[in-house]
Order: structure tokens, then sequence, then C-alpha cells
């Protein structure tokens, strides 16, 4: 939806999450789990390391993540990854340093930003806030159908207990909490088709930005 909603309005786009992702992968490849645990002090020596961007696929336009010079939005995805980031994304000095790449990709405006924690840490105020939920299980049946559809092998129990398990985490966690901000907009989409969330969240793009693109 935050991809569709740039490409409207001719912005640039970022998943704050996939660099959370991209961290994690990082620190996976790294191997620093010696005793199951991640390496915390040894991550944080290696972040001046960590270069996460974004680049457009020129066949669909659609933002690819990169880490370093490699594109890594297939590997990120993984269960793997989903399973560890939110410990990663808890350490307040991947978030010092997630939170400063974040704030420089759109300190220039005329970007649409996808994260947890954006309308209430990195850019407060921002323009225009949409908290955007669903249900557990809607939640769950979309990545399952988004992995099947790529051909990755899918467990929806697994997928769910995944999203509830992060959701818990990244809502309890002491530095950016998941939480809505105050002045964002409520968009509960469990129930909504593509079209009706797409043509909601522009209108409100227009209301408060004036925008004349159209999906």
């Amino acid at each position: 939806m935050a991809k569709r909603l740039a490409r409207a309005l001719g912005y640039i786009y970022i998943d704050t999450g996939a660099m959370y992702r991209a961290v994690t992968l990082f620190a996976l490849r790294q191997t620093l789990l010696p005793d199951g645990h991640f390496d915390f002090p040894r991550l944080q020596a290696l972040m001046p390391e960590v270069k996460v961007s974004f680049c457009l696929d020129e066949a669909t336009g659609i933002p690819l993540t990169m880490l370093g010079d490699e594109v890594v939005e297939g590997a990120i995805r993984r269960m793997d990854v989903s399973q560890r980031v939110s410990e990663i994304a808890a350490q307040g000095f991947v978030r010092d340093a997630m939170t400063t790449q974040q704030r420089a990709m759109g300190a220039n405006g005329g970007v649409v930003m996808d994260g947890r924690d954006i309308g209430t840490c990195v850019f407060p105020d921002a323009e225009l806030k949409i908290f955007v939920t669903a249900t557990p299980e809607v939640r769950a049946q979309r990545r399952f159908d988004e992995m099947k559809a790529k051909g990755e092998v899918a467990d929806y129990e697994a997928i769910l207990q995944n999203v509830q398990e992060r959701d818990y985490a990244d809502s309890h966690r002491e530095i950016a909490p998941l939480r809505r901000a105050d002045d964002a907009i409520l968009l509960d989409n469990s129930h909504l088709t593509l079209a009706e969330q797409d043509a909601w969240l522009l209108a409100k793009a227009i209301e408060i930005i004036g925008a004349k693109s159209f999906f």
C-alpha cells in the first residue's frame, strides 16, 4: 500500500522494517550467535559497516532493499530473519544507526516511509501519519499467500505465531515501542480490498498535501 501511494504521488518509498531485517541478516551472516544469543557488543562494533539503501527494480519499479552493494530483498523475508528481527530492532544502538539513516533519506521531504516507529520517533512532525493495522490472522494469511506465490515453503501457524510474538515484543520494548501516535489516523484494513484501501489512503494524502496524482 505504501509503495503504491509513493508511486501515485511520485514520492520515494522507504521500508524501514526492511532496514532492521537487513541488520538482522548481517548479524546472522556474521555468525553472531555463538550460544544461540546475539553477541550485541560485537554487532555494535560492526554497525559502521552496515549500510542499508534502496534501489528500484527497473522491470517492476518496486524498491529493493540493499545491504551494501547487494540486493537482499528476498533474503530478508525468510523466516530465520523474521524470527530474530525483533531482538535486533530492540537494541538502542541499532535504532540510533537506522534512525539516522532514515532521517537522512527523508530530510528533503517527498517520502512515504513505512515502519513501526515513524510517526512517533523518526518523523514526529510528519505531514500525514497513518497507523495501519489488521488482525494477526489476516496479516499471517497475507504473508502466507505472499510466500506461496513466490514458491517459498510456508507454514501458516508458524507465521501467525511469529506475527503475534513480534507485535508483543515490539509494543513492549523500552526503546521506540510500537504504538499509535496521538495524531495518527487509524486504518484497519482487515476487510478492505487493495483498491478500497488505496483509494482511502490517496484521499487522505490529497486532503493533507493537495496531491493531484491518482492510482
